[in-house]
């Protein structure tokens, strides 16, 4: 049996569309139509924590000036990115960067399942995208207080990190700044709904990771 038929994280599967209106197949055309459009330095991959980035001005302020293009979409999963990514969202451009933010809304897969799919995206990233740079951001932590989530994210961080380490196309990066405080909880000041980030909590992310990004756009390509 394949790594992928075992593991439905690593298995690319389009989204259900159990509200009816198509939404998440008309952002991932919209997302393909664009890559024969721009000619982006910078690509950003994932669930709603990317995509809400594009609506705050720390994305106008930092990513923009970068030549960047947002393909976030809320609610995705690691088989939902694999899809959208082996369907089109990676043709026609070339990037010097791919950051990669999704894992959390894995629901039902273990910590080990959520590793191997977004292992199976720099995978795939790196098939498209040889000269480029996979950037995978680490799984935030969730919930007001602590949680089996919580525990899960974090094993997925351990995994990937490993698994990352002998990569010299892709590389982990911790984004969290210390969400947890001492006494175990998440403050609504970062985070209001305790998994989205509110203003204050990207400027906290986006500034080191925007530190990160030029960092690799200043690198030579990779052969």
């Amino acid at each position: 049996m394949s790594a992928e038929a075992s593991n439905p994280a690593a298995t690319p599967t389009p989204c259900e569309d159990a509200q009816g209106d198509g939404r998440w197949m008309s952002q991932h055309v919209r997302f393909v139509s664009e890559c024969k459009e721009r000619e982006p330095d910078v690509v950003f991959v994932g669930d709603s924590l990317v995509q809400l980035m594009h609506q705050f001005g720390i994305w106008r302020q930092l990513f923009s000036p970068l030549h960047c293009l947002n393909f976030g979409i809320g609610g995705d999963a690691t088989q939902h990115v694999l899809w959208r990514l082996s369907n089109g969202e990676l043709d026609n451009i070339s990037p010097k960067v791919v950051v990669l933010w999704v894992g959390t809304n894995n629901h039902g897969h273990t910590a080990e399942q959520i590793a191997g799919g977004i292992m199976a995206i720099v995978q795939l990233i790196h098939n498209k995208l040889p000269h480029a740079h996979t950037l995978v951001l680490g799984v935030l932590p969730r919930g007001r207080m602590p949680n089996p989530l919580r525990e899960r994210n974090a094993q997925v961080n351990k995994l990937v990190q490993d698994a990352l380490s002998s990569l010299s196309h892709a590389s982990f990066f911790n984004v969290d700044p210390g969400f947890v405080v001492s006494d175990g909880s998440i403050s609504h000041q970062d985070m209001y709904d305790y998994l989205h980030l509110t203003a204050h909590g990207y400027q906290a992310v986006c500034e080191p990771l925007h530190a990160q990004i030029k960092s690799l756009l200043e690198k030579p390509a990779e052969n």
